[in-house]
């Protein structure tokens, strides 16, 4: 077996993530090494129980190899891990790298040089439409990447109008290829691939969408890009999910402005009052590249200091509805629910989830709003 292809299992396997394959590739020295060692071996890492390293064992029984294979050759798909020299750059700096891309079509080389993810809203107003296509627009002339989710609304309006303007454009898929979502852009799809751009996915090539693998991708959008603008979102949006994942990896963030009582608009406006860089054109996301050392925010915080209960119609999407979480996720929110506070130890040892694992979720669930870090230190639930 090699390194390759022992990606791809893991990928296919119930229960294991980028922060599991971590995890067992570390202990084990290498992907392919995993499938070496016995179960007892492979329980002694935190988090792998004895019934999902049986799994791992198991693998030609517990995972459909073949059939994912035979169906990715027969769709024309590239499946690529970070094995592979064609394995995007930018992935491979973040924390939770997608162990698989599943690519239709060709990741442009420029995306490590000139690469712009551009997120917004679903219900988008005609200054937000009129914006993600102008500024897409230019980042097409400007031989710039773009870099978005597909999903109707701004995700679309971009990928088109970089298509129009002849450029080169990027899109990240929430499901499997073989389940496409949303339908309708299946033509827009085509056309991306068409015009020297990818599709791609980190899930198998019939997983289902679900709101849950919506937020997931958010990451990658911002991984594959050298910074993320909001074109338009409210306060509650998924893009802003997206923001704070560029935040976490190091990356830059830029938004167009709105009106101030616009509620659409809310997002990008705190996003700019905390130190994001205000984008009337193209020509200021240009200028930060070239001539800026960066910027400091803290975006986070300012969501903690957001104590609205209330969602806009963003929150309300299949794409966008942060009420279905993670296991991890869940585990959290279940022993915080026994315990008024707890400590970071006290969580971990509560869930037996790898550190890994529990400080992503504890900054996703910050994000959402579901607890928050007391000044002491510890963990409580909101709701």
């Amino acid at each position: 077996m090699t390194d390759h292809q022992a990606y791809i299992i893991l990928n296919l396997l119930n229960g294991i993530g980028p922060a599991r394959a971590n995890a067992l590739i570390e202990f084990c020295g290498s992907p392919s090494a995993i499938f070496q060692h016995s179960i007892q071996d492979l329980t002694r890492i935190r988090g792998i129980s004895e019934a999902l390293a049986e799994r791992l064992l198991s693998w030609e029984k517990t995972t459909p190899y073949d059939k994912e294979m035979e169906m990715a050759e027969n769709g024309g798909v590239t499946m690529l891990t970070p094995a592979d020299e064609e394995y995007p750059q930018p992935l491979r700096e973040i924390h939770d790298a997608p162990l698989c891309l599943y690519v239709r079509g060709t990741i442009p080389p420029e995306i490590t040089q000139r690469s712009i993810a551009m997120v917004g809203t679903r219900n988008t107003s005609p200054y937000g439409a009129a914006m993600a296509r102008h500024l897409a627009e230019s980042a097409g002339y400007s031989s710039w990447v773009t870099i978005s989710g597909l999903a109707v609304g701004i995700d679309t309006i971009v990928h088109r109008a970089t298509l129009d303007a002849g450029g080169k454009t990027v899109g990240v898929l929430g499901s499997g290829l073989a389940r496409f979502h949303p339908q309708e852009n299946i033509p827009l799809a085509k056309d991306i691939i068409a015009n020297g751009g990818a599709v791609i996915t980190e899930f198998p090539m019939t997983f289902t969408p679900t709101r849950h693998s919506f937020p997931m991708r958010n990451r990658i959008i911002s991984g594959l890009s050298l910074g993320t603008l909001v074109v338009e979102a409210g306060v509650n949006s998924g893009s802003l999910i997206t923001a704070a994942q560029a935040i976490e990896q190091g990356k830059r963030i830029f938004a167009v402005p709105g009106e101030a009582d616009a509620s659409g608009s809310n997002g990008c406006n705190a996003l700019i009052r905390k130190g994001a860089v205000l984008v009337e054109n193209f020509d200021h996301i240009l200028e930060e590249f070239e001539f800026l050392p960066g910027f400091q925010q803290d975006f986070t915080a300012m969501l903690r200091e957001n104590n609205s209960n209330e969602y806009d119609a963003d929150a309300t999407n299949e794409e966008e509805d942060f009420s279905l979480l993670s296991d991890a996720d869940e585990k959290i929110l279940d022993v915080l629910r026994e315990s008024d506070t707890l400590s970071l130890e006290q969580i971990t040892l509560h869930t037996n989830l790898p550190a890994q694992e529990i400080m992503a979720s504890l900054v996703a669930l910050e994000i959402l709003r579901r607890i928050k870090k007391l000044p002491n230190g510890l963990y409580q639930r909101i709701r």
